[in-house]
């Protein structure tokens, strides 16, 4: 679907002969001379990769319309994640390498919004923050209670981050999924 550059919003998804761009951030800019123009920055759907390009006011471009479905993740096969979409109930594999960094914080049964550009999914969204459980960590020690001291612990999704020295294994602690990062005990 075609629109011009003075219709462009943040979030909006455009598809460029360079590939499938998010628009960030946008301006419209009337000079005292020549005419007007839009510049944008523009985040790579699919490699993450953020330019800067500049468009004529009234300039056409191509809007991808991606939808956005929740899926819930229920089971590995082989190397790929099975999801099902709440809705239809319909089951797709994916592969780890669309997934990206999300794979660190699924676990069976979470729910997360697959976005979908045709049949190609181009993006994850998950929540702000997910409870995982310690595989393995050092036990912690009575008495051990340095403020601000931190030691490593595996998760069960594999994923490695420094929790205080309290938190023990077989815990369930809360993670934001955006940095990584321990936020408390749940």
């Amino acid at each position: 679907m075609a629109v011009t550059t003075n219709d462009l919003r943040n979030g909006m998804t455009l598809d460029l002969p360079e590939g499938l761009f998010g628009v960030v951030e946008f301006q419209h800019v009337k000079p005292g001379k020549g005419g007007a123009f839009v510049r944008t920055k523009l985040k790579n759907v699919r490699t993450g990769a953020v330019i800067e390009r500049t468009f004529r006011a009234d300039e056409r471009v191509e809007q991808a319309i991606v939808e956005k479905h929740d899926m819930q993740y229920l089971y590995r096969d082989g190397t790929d994640y099975v999801f099902m979409d709440t809705v239809s109930y319909d089951q797709i594999h994916v592969s780890p390498s669309v997934l990206g960094q999300a794979v660190h914080y699924l676990t069976e049964g979470s729910v997360a919004v697959l976005q979908l550009y045709g049949q190609e999914i181009v993006g994850v969204d998950l929540p702000a923050a997910v409870e995982l459980t310690v595989a393995q960590t050092e036990p912690g020690v009575q008495g051990d209670r340095v403020s601000g001291a931190r030691k490593p612990a595996t998760l069960e999704t594999g994923l490695v981050v420094q929790v205080p020295l309290f938190v023990n294994p077989g815990e369930r602690v809360k993670v934001d999924t955006r940095s990584g990062e321990y936020i408390t005990r749940a």
